[in-house]
């Protein structure tokens, strides 16, 4: 029976179906030669797939950050990270990462990173001289960082699917977030250097500085209260979502004066679509995680994995590999949802920290964001930059090689991913 599960699912990932489609019809196709279960198991596990309270946060964020981005807060956000690295060889390409990092705290997704500062960044590093395919592989290699520096919508969908705290999982994120930046940085400054790319030249003058600066502080401040709130007790997730849908509305009407009734109804319709899109891709994958369930898919997974090696080391080694080629294929937040039960106790039999093996397995997949062949990031870059998914899969090439390095560094070296919760209490 699982032959009727797993085959439809990789054939259609492989022919480029949308992956909810891919679960959908693998397991309507698992149930259709397994006559002994009723269809009516589709609707409730779908149910009880996205009936979390953790889960509610995804639309809040979601809304939070359509209502900055519409008060054209991007557009500040960028100005002050190149006030701040423009001098800096290859400063828009720095400033592009740094506005990354910023971006990170108000959104938490790569997708949304890509369009909102590609937009903006693209066409402006290509009438400064850089490539359009380096412009739009720095663009798409940086949003990766998005869903990892907190608030972050996949560490919700960890959070939830593994019952594993999410404050936990925001204190985690920031170290490995901040390294991917910096490592992106270094690449841009080595093709500055080497190919000679402009920067700013006159020195950024103190009142530019803090004109910058205040111009900016609305969006800065906006994850210092979700995630200090958060951290500090004051607020759950969920609860620290509505807030920072409540802050971005007063700032956008009182502070910028740019929020409209039109311009919130149409942010409000953009989050119901893709809300929509996140959370039937989590009733999918719950369908499908139960079938893989009833089939004892994990079981032989895990059996796989401990029948190959006894060594940690090995074992994440493994896994990483495993997952570098999933997140090539599949959405981050499916292949969490389906993933995460599998292989999180598989790490716990080889004596992995939970937030340890959660950051590893999220920075992991949120590099497939920008892997070809299918990284979402690639196909939203692409047609703003109006290059080739070759020509960008080329020049993308080393930025994703620092990734990875990132990536081996703090699966090996945990130290980097629990400093911060445990200064916090929660490690």
């Amino acid at each position: 029976m699982t032959g009727w599960l797993l085959i439809p699912f990789g054939v259609l990932l492989l022919t480029g179906a949308p992956i909810a489609f891919a679960l959908a019809v693998s397991s309507f196709s698992f149930l259709f030669a397994w006559n002994t279960i009723s269809f009516d198991v589709i609707p409730q596990r779908m149910f009880g797939g996205i009936d979390s309270f953790p889960l509610m946060a995804i639309p809040f964020f979601i809304l939070a950050g359509e209502l900055m981005n519409a008060t054209g807060i991007t557009v500040r956000l960028v100005r002050f990270a190149h006030l701040i690295v423009g001098r800096v060889p290859g400063g828009l390409a720095q400033a592009n990462v740094v506005a990354s990092i910023f971006f990170a705290g108000l959104t938490g997704a790569g997708v949304a990173d890509t369009s909102a500062i590609g937009s903006i960044l693209i066409p402006a590093m290509v009438e400064e001289g850089y490539t359009p395919e380096y412009s739009a592989a720095v663009t798409a290699s940086s949003s990766v960082i998005g869903p990892i520096i907190p608030p972050s919508i996949v560490m919700v969908i960890y959070g939830s699917t593994v019952g594993l705290s999410i404050g936990a999982l925001f204190a985690a994120g920031f170290i490995p977030g901040l390294l991917i930046g910096l490592g992106l940085m270094v690449v841009c400054h080595y093709y500055a250097i080497k190919l000679n790319h402009p920067r700013r030249l006159e020195p950024v003058s103190i009142r530019e500085f803090l004109q910058g600066f205040k111009d900016a502080f609305i969006a800065l401040l906006m994850p210092l209260i979700i995630i200090g709130g958060i951290l500090s007790g004051m607020f759950t997730p969920t609860e620290a979502a509505a807030v920072a849908v409540g802050y971005a509305l007063v700032a956008g009407v009182f502070v910028f004066r740019s929020l409209t009734l039109d311009s919130v109804m149409h942010c409000m319709a953009k989050t119901a679509r893709t809300s929509s899109i996140i959370l039937f891709i989590i009733g999918c994958a719950a369908v499908f995680g139960w079938a893989m369930t009833v089939e004892r898919v994990p079981q032989q997974i895990a059996e796989l994995f401990l029948s190959l090696t006894d060594s940690p080391a090995m074992m994440l080694m493994l896994i990483n590999i495993f997952l570098l080629i999933m997140g090539m294929f599949m959405e981050t937040g499916a292949n969490v949802i389906i993933l995460a039960p599998i292989l999180a106790p598989i790490a716990a039999k080889f004596g992995i920290h939970p937030l340890h093996f959660a950051l590893v397995m999220i920075v992991n997949l949120n590099i497939g964001l920008a892997t070809p062949p299918l990284g979402v990031c690639l196909f939203v870059a692409c047609p703003i930059a109006g290059v080739t998914l070759e020509e960008l899969t080329k020049a993308i090439l080393p930025f994703l090689l620092v990734e990875v390095v990132v990536l081996l560094l703090i699966t090996y070296v945990p130290w980097f991913i629990l400093v911060v919760p445990r200064m916090l209490g929660f490690a």
